[in-house]
């Protein structure tokens, strides 16, 4: 696997850079847009919960994000780092700001579903989304700080993640937040919820939404993430409110649903709904692969929190349409089992 050591403590020449390939040569076009004259980077959303769009972030708010993740991980100058996302996206990118401002020795690979494979030294610090985490458990020790964000962990995952001594966490935030807001120890001794990065506020709009004040920026950021707030700089995450299903009158939350069964169901999967004459709106499991045969009997017998959460209906998929970076696109899947 290809890959290449990028020493930020000392100067970066971006014309040594290989850019054959296109993971290398997003690194090299982001680079080369960070050293350029403008106080602005543009940047591509997920487009997991609506249409992609580009925003255009500034490189003051930018580092001064790096600033606050850095003192809560308490970096160092030429502590080694892992950049094994997409410079393409925000998480990709924010690692690489991250080793510029902290001066890092920045090892920077392929995105792959394994980024630990052909690891054999101890690295500081690097960020990683859970299906990555999944696959790299027989090494994960080597990595002595470590970030997971992009989608929310698995429970079977975050179990395996609580017997793990070194410091790990669970990260919350979105490209208009300039990567994480907030953080959740999930090694051990785990915690079970997210707590605000230093001057961060939040509160509640009246839909129950998280509303998010930077201190890198005078806006304040709306979002539809329902949270439950323990304290002014604690919450819980419930789910988005796109996806929030009105069951006989009952909310359902797919995302808390989806942790529940992720203990008992292999493959990729979501809860969605379908239009119900009683319940109004009836929840159904899609599940992404090859019919599993006692599935039906599983479900029966599982105890959900409420009896509501209970699918009534139970679909496969052959592969979910995904976003770039790897989350599944949930909008109009239940259009395809009318």
């Amino acid at each position: 696997m290809c890959n290449i050591e990028l020493d930020f403590s000392k100067e970066i020449h971006l014309n040594k850079i290989p850019t054959h390939e296109a993971w290398l040569n997003n690194i090299v076009s982001f680079l080369t847009e960070w050293y350029d004259n403008s106080d602005i980077i543009k940047t591509n959303t997920s487009g997991s919960t609506g249409i992609p769009k580009t925003i255009e972030l500034t490189k003051e708010a930018m580092v001064k994000s790096a600033e606050m993740t850095g003192k809560f991980l308490n970096l160092k100058e030429n502590d080694s780092a892992l950049l094994c996302m997409p410079a393409l996206f925000i998480a990709g990118k924010m690692m690489l700001v991250r080793a510029i401002v902290w001066k890092l020795k920045l090892r920077c690979i392929q995105p792959s579903s394994n980024p630990l494979k052909n690891i054999k030294n101890e690295i500081s610090f690097s960020a990683m989304t859970p299906m990555q985490v999944e696959h790299s458990l027989d090494k994960l020790h080597l990595i002595k700080k470590l970030i997971i964000g992009g989608a929310q962990i698995p429970t079977p995952l975050s179990k395996q993640l609580n017997q793990f001594s070194t410091s790990i966490y669970e990260s919350f935030g979105m490209t208009e937040t300039i990567s994480h807001i907030a953080l959740k120890k999930v090694s051990k001794n785990p915690e079970e919820r997210f707590k605000l990065l230093p001057n961060t506020k939040i509160d509640l709009d009246d839909r129950g939404c998280l509303t998010i004040k930077t201190p890198f920026s005078n806006e304040e950021i709306i979002t539809n993430d329902l949270v439950k707030m323990h304290s002014e700089n604690e919450f819980e995450w419930l789910g988005r409110l796109d996806n929030v299903i009105n069951s006989g009158g009952i909310k359902i939350y797919p995302e808390k649903v989806e942790k529940q069964l992720k203990t008992i169901i292999p493959n990729e999967f979501i809860i969605s709904s379908q239009p119900d004459p009683i319940l109004g709106n009836k929840v159904i499991l899609v599940i992404e692969g090859c019919i599993l045969t006692h599935i039906e009997e599983l479900i029966q017998n599982f105890n959900f929190n409420h009896k509501y959460e209970k699918p009534r209906e139970i679909y496969f998929i052959e592969k979910f349409q995904r976003t770039p970076t790897g989350k599944i696109v949930r909008r109009n899947i239940s259009l395809s089992f009318k």
